[in-house]
């Protein structure tokens, strides 16, 4: 998604508890940049992972750039819009190896 990246893995375990993580790089800009995108990366996850979230798995939402000056609509929206993705796939989003095949 344009501002940010979801990612999520399946714990495995008996735990149905979702765990949720933030990270935003030094690229986005200083620590005031990086702190006002991770509290909307967190409000995000607040609003919509109870509901749309994967019981016993991780997510991880990483803060790209432009992500502080997108519409918190927009936002909302394509974490909609991953989260349902992601429930496509339910073995973790695991997609096959690019590239050329081990020999």
């Amino acid at each position: 998604m344009p501002g940010f990246v979801l990612l999520v893995r399946d714990r495995r375990d008996a735990d149905p508890a979702m765990r949720v993580g933030f990270t935003v790089t030094k690229k986005i800009g200083n620590a005031v940049v990086r702190n006002r995108m991770k509290r909307r990366l967190r409000a995000l996850a607040r609003e919509l992972l109870p509901t749309a979230g994967h019981a016993g798995a991780d997510h991880v939402l990483i803060g790209r750039d432009g992500g502080v000056e997108r519409d918190y609509g927009l936002l909302r929206a394509e974490l909609t819009k991953a989260l349902a993705k992601i429930g496509r796939n339910p073995e973790g989003a695991s997609r096959p190896p690019r590239g050329k095949p081990k020999r």
